[in-house]
C-alpha cells in the first residue's frame, strides 16, 4: 500500500533525481539539448522543417528545465492533483511533439542524399537523438499517467 501511494504523489528536493520516472528529466534535457545542437549546425533547404524541429527541441527543452526546476523547489505543494495533471499535460505534449519532430528530420534526412557528408551525418546524429528523446518522453509519458490514474 505504502509503494502506491508514495507514487502517486509529486517529489520535491533532490527525491526527484531519485524516483522514476521523474529522473528521467535529465536524460531528456540531454538529448533534447544534443537535438537543438545539432539541428542548428545543420544546413537544410527547407527552413520550415527545419524551424518546427527547432521549435520543438527548444520548447521541450525550456519546459523540461522548467518543471526540473518547480519540482526541486517543491511548488507543486506535495503533489496536488492538478500538478500531476499538469506533469501529464506537458510530458504528452512532449512525446507527440518529439514524434512528429523526428519523422520530418528523418523524412528531410532521407532526401538529402545529395548534401555532402558532414551535413548528412549531422542530420542522420540529429534523427538519432530525435527518436531517442522521443523514448524517453513517451516512456515518462505512460508513467506520469500511470502516476495520475493512482491520485
Amino acid at each position: 500500500m505504502s509503494s502506491s501511494a508514495s507514487t502517486s504523489t509529486l517529489p520535491r528536493g533532490l527525491a526527484v533525481l531519485t524516483t522514476f520516472p521523474d529522473v528521467l528529466f535529465i536524460p531528456e534535457i540531454i538529448f533534447g539539448g544534443l537535438v537543438w545542437i545539432l539541428v542548428a549546425s545543420s544546413r537544410i533547404p527547407d527552413s520550415m522543417l527545419q524551424g518546427w524541429v527547432m521549435f520543438v527541441s527548444v520548447f521541450c527543452f525550456v519546459m523540461s528545465i522548467c518543471l526540473l526546476c518547480l519540482y526541486f523547489c517543491g511548488a507543486h505543494g506535495g503533489g496536488s492533483s492538478c500538478w500531476v495533471t499538469l506533469d501529464v499535460i506537458c510530458q504528452e505534449t512532449a512525446a507527440l511533439f518529439y514524434l512528429s519532430a523526428a519523422v520530418l528530420e528523418a523524412y528531410m534526412t532521407y532526401n538529402l542524399g545529395s548534401f555532402p557528408g558532414q551535413v548528412y551525418r549531422e542530420n542522420i546524429a540529429a534523427v538519432v537523438f530525435a527518436f531517442v528523446a522521443t523514448l524517453v518522453y513517451v516512456i515518462h509519458k505512460v508513467f506520469s499517467l500511470l502516476r495520475w490514474k493512482s491520485s
